[in-house]
């Protein structure tokens, strides 16, 4: 397991054992309280707990050997799978919490003791600040000294991305769960609590859609990272036998890359020396870069 699988799989696991705890613990205020936003974040705790296992379904799957019909593995597994929790996150979380949030505003319920359901959101809160803490941990493991921004942007870990954003929204939508519940307590009015479920849905939605996006371009096909791409072109550059390096391709397959170069040698090479140098220089690419799952080298004198 490449260092990058093993990051996905503890933020995996982080994620669901602290919504799992969550979701239990929401569940039983919500009934206890009869609130709107608490029974959402409940809901959505439990879809969290759903996405974990998709994803890590996605992660075995997309680590499967190639076959005749798949010849090139089942790495897009994963982007299948993170595209489905998505959309999960986007309909069982969004639009359920708007959907109660919109019957509570329209039928506001009498709320039951809710300082119970503000401590058992401010417990989840910080159990769900240890989780998007482990993610984030792991994530430092896989940016080799990148900036975080510069991560994000880059990265094709859609295993990573997909946690760090359900991190986000479960964090969020707490923090918003909490401030409206606090003012229906306060105001005596349950429609505050109905306005907090509605919001929870929206920024639910929201994140869905950006994950969603992100994956989409993964399913479509994606070059592999930008610094990943540069050192394997720095290293083939760097061949005494290489003239010039003419075109080079890169193709992402979950944890593997597909890549294609092009190259004019040295004039003067023979047909035998010249394909013993290319098969020596795909063993030099694959043992420096492990992510490299296949390599075509093709010698020519233009691009």
């Amino acid at each position: 397991m490449s260092s990058q699988e093993g990051s996905s799989v503890k933020a995996i696991l982080y994620a669901f054992v602290a919504n799992l705890g969550i979701a239990v613990t929401k569940t039983g205020a919500a009934i206890y309280t009869n609130s709107g936003s608490m029974l959402a974040e409940a809901i959505h705790s439990y879809a969290d707990c759903f996405n974990q296992v998709l994803l890590y379904v996605g992660l075995k799957r997309s680590e499967r050997p190639a076959t005749a019909e798949h010849p090139l593995g089942y790495g897009k597994a994963s982007y299948f799978w993170s595209f489905i929790v998505a959309l999960m996150l986007f309909s069982m979380g969004g639009l359920f919490s708007i959907y109660e949030g919109w019957h509570k505003l329209h039928e506001p319920a009498e709320l039951n003791k809710v300082w119970i359901g503000l401590l058992v959101l401010g417990i989840a809160i910080l159990l769900e600040s240890g989780s998007l803490y482990g993610c984030l941990s792991e994530i430092r493991k896989v940016r080799e000294g990148r900036a975080f921004g510069e991560w994000f942007k880059n990265t094709r870990n859609a295993e990573l991305v997909v946690v760090l954003g359900e991190d986000i929204a479960a964090l969020i939508g707490l923090v918003l769960a909490f401030c409206f519940l606090s003012l229906a307590w306060y105001t005596h009015d349950p429609r505050f609590d109905a306005l907090g479920s509605i919001s929870i849905g929206i920024v639910l939605i929201f994140v869905a859609v950006f994950v969603g996006v992100r994956i989409a371009s993964l399913l479509l096909g994606k070059s592999a990272e930008p610094l990943l791409e540069q050192k394997i072109r720095d290293l083939i550059s760097a061949d005494p036998q290489i003239e010039r390096l003419l075109n080079t391709i890169t193709l992402r397959f979950g944890p593997k890359v597909l890549l294609a170069a092009k190259l004019k040698m040295n004039s003067g090479l023979s047909i035998d020396e010249a394909v013993e140098h290319i098969n020596a220089l795909e063993r030099r690419l694959k043992e420096n870069f492990p992510e490299i799952g296949w390599c075509f080298m093709e010698p020519d004198v233009t691009d």
